[in-house]
């Protein structure tokens, strides 16, 4: 892979064999996801290579399983972040007047609030399910999504080509999705890597307080949660998922910053 450096290389090396191991979860875990394969906090061996939990259940298969369920929501909620957040920004960039300053000030009003402590009060009233999870998290994060493409959009609302396309009598469809779009691509990029991470961290925080995802279903920050007792007597099984968490957050990042180099092109436009 010519001209990719080795931090890139890294990055999508283990972004891939996270996402992979996510996907094929069922056919490459030792064992069943809440399935007691032996003693409690076994140490590792060759039967158990990560070692048993605090329920002797296999951690390495927690892990995976694990990765499944983090990675899908963390997933599914920057899908929804990017995709409403940046439709809203480059709508309130493009029509201005008062659908902007609606927009702007409904999303300050958000914003001013701390986005865990909006989760955890959402949570605890509704049912803790995969899909409110993603609703809520989705919802929360197009805050900051919605602030960085407005902002994007509104210098390239006003360069000549978009001004030429106006005259040329395109809509405002036309304006946003095949002017300001494909030219906002490169600080959307390096914004997508950046929310991916923080779902990624938000979900486990979730998880790890008791409102993200339920047990028996496994996530990364409820692994935590579960063995956190063992840190005291030397039992490493919390820091295993911890591990991960840090190692995909940090992946992502670099092959996002790679994606990013890539992309600056884009910055200019067709109007550069």
């Amino acid at each position: 892979m010519k001209g990719i450096p080795i931090s890139a290389l890294l990055g999508l090396f283990f972004t891939v064999l996270y996402f992979a191991a996510a996907i094929l979860a069922p056919w490459i875990a030792p064992y069943g996801m809440s399935e007691i394969v032996g003693d409690v906090w076994e140490p590792a061996s060759t039967q158990f290579w990560l070692g048993t939990d605090n329920l002797g259940r296999d951690l390495l298969t927690r892990l995976i399983y694990g990765g499944r369920n983090t990675i899908f929501v963390a997933s599914m909620a920057t899908a929804l972040s990017f995709s409403l957040g940046a439709i809203l920004g480059f709508s309130a960039a493009v029509y201005g007047g008062w659908v902007d300053q609606a927009l702007a000030r409904f999303n300050d009003l958000v914003m001013s609030i701390p986005t865990l402590i909006f989760a955890l009060v959402v949570l605890s009233v509704m049912p803790v399910t995969l899909t409110v999870l993603i609703l809520v998290m989705g919802l929360l994060d197009s805050t900051r999504v919605f602030r960085l493409s407005r902002a994007v959009a509104v210098d390239i609302n006003v360069m000549d080509y978009v001004e030429a396309a106006r005259l040329r009598g395109e809509g405002q469809r036309w304006v946003i999705f095949r002017e300001i779009l494909p030219n906002a691509l490169s600080p959307l990029v390096a914004e997508l890597g950046l929310r991916f991470i923080f779902a990624i961290l938000f979900i486990s925080t979730l998880s790890f307080l008791g409102l993200g995802i339920q047990p028996p279903e496994a996530d990364w920050g409820g692994i935590v949660k579960e063995n956190r007792e063992g840190i005291v007597y030397g039992i490493p099984a919390a820091l295993w998922p911890a591990v991960a968490i840090v190692t995909l957050s940090i992946s992502v990042n670099l092959v996002a910053d790679w994606v990013l180099n890539r992309t600056t092109s884009l910055k200019g436009g067709r109007g550069a």
